[in-house]
């Protein structure tokens, strides 16, 4: 359909933009593409990643300007390390099929933008980190509800092959590494009876090392705190049981709310969470309905609402551009 669309809010000026993709390369008649899954920046360059368009869009971090669009099938997440960025790639087209094939990452030169390497993982590989000289990719098996994936893959960069799996938990989806070296996942369960569930993963003895027994659907690792709100739905009820809670590293068996004014009972879907590095504001995004136009919420980091902005559909992925 076509609706991804890039905003850009500028902190000195106060001014939220709507569709600065658009703006910046209006002879791209198709726009930015269909479901931005990701956003990253590197240097000086912005990577988008478009899973239903198959391709990373690769723009200029000041204007938006296109600089190369990057075809990889059904991208999902990306990460980057010494020069590269790593891609995950379900590596098939968007269908329920419990013969989907085994997944990708595809690593990508940021100098040349080319694709220089290819490697298997599991089926519907989602979020992906780098810590040290291994890549650690959560693997999902979406497309097959009967027979879901339950590992994170390990890659050695070096050779970039995998070496490893372990064991963690069904349908995993964000995964991210802290600043200690740990890999933080979370796993979608099966939106029956088997519920969701956040995991912490030594990369020393690579084995979780913590389970939670609480449902994370997103989260934001800022220094040694982490931010993370839940919408698990379940078919059976028909409903999505809705929490917002922050852990500290040091302590992280013990969650607090971190939305103190009451807004969050405004929040129809949360679909989005980043925490500003400098200020500590925390933002989170709402897809409503899905298919009108979603919010962003600012909060200060003691956790009272500072402003909201209309977005895109489906606000989901945001990113810091310091100056």
């Amino acid at each position: 359909m076509n609706k991804a669309s890039l905003d850009f809010y500028d902190f000195t000026t106060g001014i939220y933009e709507r569709d600065v993709f658009k703006r910046a390369n209006p002879e791209v008649v198709l726009g930015l593409g269909d479901v931005g899954n990701d956003i990253q920046l590197y240097g000086s360059k912005l990577y988008v990643v478009v899973n239903a368009s198959n391709k990373v869009e690769v723009l200029d971090v000041h204007t938006a300007k296109r600089i190369k669009q990057i075809e990889v099938l059904n991208c999902r997440y990306i990460a980057f390390d010494q020069g590269k960025a790593y891609v995950s790639s379900y590596n098939s087209k968007i269908d329920l099929d419990s013969n989907s094939p085994y997944g990708e990452v595809v690593e990508i030169d940021t100098t040349t933008l080319m694709v220089t390497r290819e490697v298997t993982v599991g089926r519907q590989p989602e979020g992906l980190a780098v810590v040290g000289r291994k890549l650690y990719v959560a693997n999902s098996g979406g497309y097959n509800p009967s027979n879901y994936e339950h590992t994170v893959s390990v890659i050695n960069l070096d050779a970039f092959k995998e070496i490893k799996r372990i064991e963690v938990g069904i349908n995993l989806d964000q995964l991210k590494a802290d600043r200690y070296g740990n890999i933080w996942v979370n796993s979608r369960g099966d939106y029956q009876g088997k519920q969701a569930n956040f995991f912490m993963i030594n990369t020393k003895t690579e084995e979780v090392s913590y389970t939670f027994n609480k449902a994370v659907s997103n989260f934001w690792i800022d220094q040694d705190n982490i931010y993370t709100y839940s919408s698990e739905w379940n078919y059976q009820t028909q409903k999505n049981t809705i929490s917002y809670q922050w852990y500290a590293l040091a302590d992280s068996h013990q969650g607090m709310p971190y939305i103190t004014d009451g807004t969050e009972k405004e929040i129809a879907l949360p679909y989005g969470i980043a925490v500003d590095p400098h200020s500590k504001d925390i933002y989170l995004t709402d897809a409503k309905n899905y298919v009108t136009p979603g919010t962003l919420y600012r909060f200060s980091a003691n956790g009272k609402l500072i402003d909201t902005f209309e977005t895109g559909d489906i606000p989901a992925h945001m990113v810091f551009l310091g100056l």
